[in-house]
């Protein structure tokens, strides 16, 4: 589970950079971040 929080924690930091940048566009980021959650077994994103 620590490993599996890890990956998804290196994904989210770089989505967001690709938002920061304006290299995707708020929809993106939700619909990409939404389908991670459900790949890791994400079930809040409260800290974030």
């Amino acid at each position: 589970m620590k490993k599996n929080l890890i990956l998804y924690s290196m994904q989210i930091a770089m989505l967001k950079q690709l938002l920061t940048r304006k290299l995707i566009s708020d929809k993106e980021y939700y619909m990409v971040k939404n389908k991670l959650m459900k790949e890791y077994g994400i079930v809040s994103d409260i800290t974030s």
